[in-house]
């Protein structure tokens, strides 16, 4: 009675999770005003900008005081318009970290340190995800002519069997280049011709031809992605992408902002780009193994930019250390052996999520139907395949675990920043009123001063030096001021000077990004 009792629980438990949804841009939009409203002294709330499609880009500003003048750590979602659990992990953090506000360590935290949240950079996009008809979206409400005909927007979706949602259909055909997963009939693969492998069925997006050219969809309601328009490696005329970079409002929105932000040192969005889990660079592994410690994530993808991104942009254009992550992907399904299931033999991410989601007792594939499709007249067409979104989107019910080891991992990242201090000063007086001032300055933190392309970068400020004299001293040897190109974790620098007069004179060493160290020495 007890076992049957619990089986019908956890039903109803995954049951909810299948039909809860994600909250809607307007649920979202009142959650962000309320903390404002909660919470003035810690949170201030501003619209950069109104997209194409008439909605807000907002930046939340976590911290108190002159938060501009205070190092900073920009938090980005809705990156990629169908990917909606970024946009809630950025605000759920903000949210957690308000509900502990009456903690000393968050209060100094928030006092030491900034936070720039921008919590949805696709909003046109993401509310598709609300709409009669479910398509997955990833452009903004601007018109496009993706196929260049001079007509916009004609050759959009249909919804061919009325189930709601945009899904696939596939078309038996001699040329077909898919064939059926040896283990799931349900899942089309690519044959491999260099194996002879031939395949059956031509896979498509659900719609017709309406401007028939010989393609379907190819020119719907797209609009630009956010992800595909930044400055980095932007590739010009692909659909999606913008007549040129940064063409977009919100893209722009973000971009003069943080170029303006000097006190950003690094910049954590969530996307489908992943180098939080593989991290190649040696200087930032410190950031991957404390992500994969708190996360306790395993078996993540490991992508590739393409260009036109984010995550590249703010490493290679704006300077900072950058990081991505998907924040939740299909853990890896092992076979249920009841079931006498064996381990896939073709690895695919579609056959691995049905595995999975049959397992925690979610549905989201659509039965192949046949349908009559009016531009294949004479072959079999059938429609059908996995509902939109949940690739990329955990289950809602999942996300507050998420998002709390999300948040945890934010509070940590502030902690590893590179940290200047000034250490074993010394004044050494040598006759004739002349003292020798020496220091030395030494990185404290985890990571180095700035990224290895800071160096070239006129939006990253470097790491200064310098001595204040008042009027009645005077600088006889060393530099008044001395920027520092980059100081690895743990390492010193020395600097002296020669000074003449008495009084009070003070040093200091930082930069916005970093903060600032100082020190007043008594010249006898």
């Amino acid at each position: 009675m007890k076992k049957l009792f619990w089986m019908v629980s956890c039903l109803y438990i995954y049951g909810k999770a299948n039909a809860q949804k994600y909250p809607t841009p307007t649920e979202q939009n009142n959650r962000l005003t309320q903390l404002a409203k909660s919470h003035p002294k810690w949170v201030n709330l501003q619209s950069l900008a109104k997209t194409a499609g008439g909605k807000d880009i907002w930046l939340v500003t976590l911290g108190s005081g002159k938060t501009e003048t205070k190092p900073a750590i920009a938090v980005v979602g809705g990156v990629e318009g169908n990917h909606l659990i970024g946009t809630e992990l950025v605000i759920q953090f903000a949210e957690k970290m308000l509900k502990q506000i009456d903690k000393d360590s968050i209060q100094q935290l928030l006092s030491t340190h900034t936070y720039y949240l921008f919590p949805n950079m696709s909003p046109d996009a993401m509310s598709a995800y609300h709409d009669k008809i479910v398509v997955e979206k990833l452009g903004n409400g601007s018109q496009t002519d993706d196929d260049r005909d001079g007509r916009l927007n004609e050759d959009g979706f249909e919804d061919l069997d009325g189930n709601g949602k945009i899904t696939q259909i596939r078309v038996e055909s001699p040329v077909g280049i898919y064939k059926v997963h040896p283990d799931d009939p349900r899942v089309l693969i690519k044959a491999d011709l260099s194996k002879g492998e031939k395949g059956k069925y031509l896979l498509f997006s659900e719609g017709i031809d309406n401007d028939k050219d010989g393609s379907l969809n190819e020119d719907g309601n797209g609009g630009i992605h956010f992800n595909k328009n930044l400055t980095y490696k932007h590739k010009t005329f692909a659909p999606g992408a913008g007549e040129f970079p940064a063409s977009e409002i919100e893209t722009r929105a973000i971009l003069d902002f943080l170029y303006d932000a000097f006190n950003v040192h690094t910049v954590v969005s969530f996307s489908s780009l992943n180098n939080l889990s593989y991290n190649e660079d040696k200087t930032t592994n410190v950031v991957s193994d404390l992500y994969n410690k708190i996360t306790g994530t395993k078996d993540a993808p490991k992508t590739i930019a393409e260009g036109g991104d984010f995550l590249s942009w703010a490493y290679q254009h704006y300077g900072r250390y950058s990081f991505s992550t998907p924040g939740w992907w299909t853990p890896k399904a092992k076979p249920d052996t009841s079931k006498k299931e064996k381990a896939l033999s073709v690895e695919d991410p579609i056959a691995n999520y049905l595995r999975w989601s049959a397992q925690q007792g979610l549905s989201h594939f659509n039965e192949w139907k046949t349908i009559a499709h009016p531009d294949y007249p004479e072959q079999l067409v059938q429609v059908g395949g996995i509902d939109p979104y949940v690739m990329i989107n955990p289950p809602y019910q999942l996300v507050e675990s998420i998002a709390q080891k999300h948040t945890d991992f934010l509070i940590k990242l502030a902690q590893l920043r590179a940290q200047v201090n000034i250490q074993k000063v010394s004044a050494e007086k040598l006759g004739n009123g002349l003292t020798k001032i020496s220091i030395e300055v030494i990185n404290n933190g985890l990571l180095p001063t700035h990224s290895k392309f800071a160096d070239r970068n006129y939006f990253v400020k470097r790491l200064k030096v310098a001595i204040q004299l008042n009027d009645k001293q005077q600088l006889i040897g060393g530099k008044k001021l001395e920027l520092i190109n980059n100081m690895d974790p743990n390492t010193m620098q020395q600097f002296s000077w020669i000074v003449k007069g008495n009084g009070d004179i003070s040093v200091e060493a930082g930069s916005p990004s970093i903060g600032v160290a100082k020190k007043t020495i008594s010249l006898q």
